[in-house]
């Protein structure tokens, strides 16, 4: 039966194929190839590794890959690699158009500015609810479009009904009600993901007491506004900094970061310096206008003179003595 459909099969498309062929005929070709995954899967999937996201999982894959090429087959002179290297002048040349396995979805961006692919919901951009984009979805993330242009990246979920927000595409529209941000689920993911840090809680919580409830807050919303052109790492160093000096405004923090960004501190920013320093650099904290008063060019005009301003105070003064010996 399965020998008569491959014959169908190859005389209706006029395809030949030389290896794994169906069937009693090809039943010896692929036993390598099987025994092979399940060396692979018994010696790095047993017992299952523990990961925190599946792109870490592909990564410590490919380590294991590269690994493996060091390995013998049993008596062979030749390791995995070696063998790879002969054999690959004799493979076909990859195409050089890459063959795109995703899927497109066009979801309608809801209210909440989240599109729901898959019965799981993703955050964009606050600005595009309302809107249609094209989601493109792979097996580990989704990319979100606008047209041609990327607007949201995120890691796939794999089960249903769940959610992964972004805190940044909610900035814009917490910014107009902080009061919304203390208690928003993106916050508390941006805090599960490591992205909320102790450090910039320390600074809300003190920008609160200074400045109020909704005036702080808005301060923090507009410190983490500075992460879509700072490195995060530097607007962290920046909040320690300030923190410290009692400078709970977003220009302090901008300036912290720009110099800790241009090695301002001496120190480049890595994990050397995190141990020593926990909580950020320990230069003082230099005020925006004091930064931008110390940028100003030289004034090399003379200093201002009251000269003649004595010389007509001391003529009126002349004057009304005369007046007042002639009365």
């Amino acid at each position: 039966m399965e020998t008569d459909r491959w014959t169908a099969f190859r005389s209706h498309w006029g395809i030949d194929a030389f290896y794994c062929r169906p069937g009693i005929e090809g039943a010896h070709e692929k036993g390598g190839v099987e025994g092979q995954i399940g060396y692979f899967r018994r010696n790095h999937f047993v017992p299952v590794p523990e990961v925190a996201s599946l792109a870490e999982l592909n990564e410590m894959v490919d380590q294991w890959d590269l690994a493996d090429e060091g390995r013998r087959l049993r008596s062979r002179t030749r390791t995995v690699g070696e063998c790879f290297a002969q054999e690959q002048p004799l493979l076909r040349p990859l195409p050089h158009e890459v063959f795109e396995t995703g899927r497109w979805f066009t979801p309608r961006v809801n209210r909440f500015g989240q599109i729901t692919v898959r019965s799981n919901a993703y955050s964009v951009p606050v600005r595009f609810i309302g809107r249609q984009l094209r989601v493109l979805l792979h097996a580990n993330d989704l990319v979100v479009y606008d047209g041609r242009t990327e607007v949201a990246l995120h890691e796939r979920l794999s089960g249903r009904g769940g959610s992964r927000l972004v805190l940044d595409h909610y900035l814009e529209a917490l910014l107009r009600k902080p009061g919304a941000f203390p208690g928003s689920t993106p916050l508390e993911q941006a805090r599960s993901a490591g992205r909320f840090t102790p450090v910039h809680d320390k600074w809300w919580a003190a920008a609160r007491a200074a400045h109020g409830e909704a005036a702080g807050t808005r301060a923090l919303i507009e410190v983490l506004l500075l992460a879509r052109h700072m490195e995060h790492e530097h607007v962290v160093a920046g909040l320690a900094a300030a923190h410290r000096a009692g400078a709970l405004t977003a220009d302090a923090v901008a300036l912290e970061a720009r110099k800790v960004a241009e090695g301002d501190t001496g120190e480049a920013p890595g994990p050397a310096r995190s141990a020593r320093h926990p909580e950020g650099p320990t230069a003082t904290v230099t005020f925006l206008s004091d930064w931008k008063l110390s940028h100003l060019p030289p004034d090399n005009r003379p200093l201002p003179s009251v000269a003649h301003y004595d010389q007509l105070l001391h003529r009126h003064g002349r004057t009304a003595g005369r007046e007042k010996e002639g009365s």
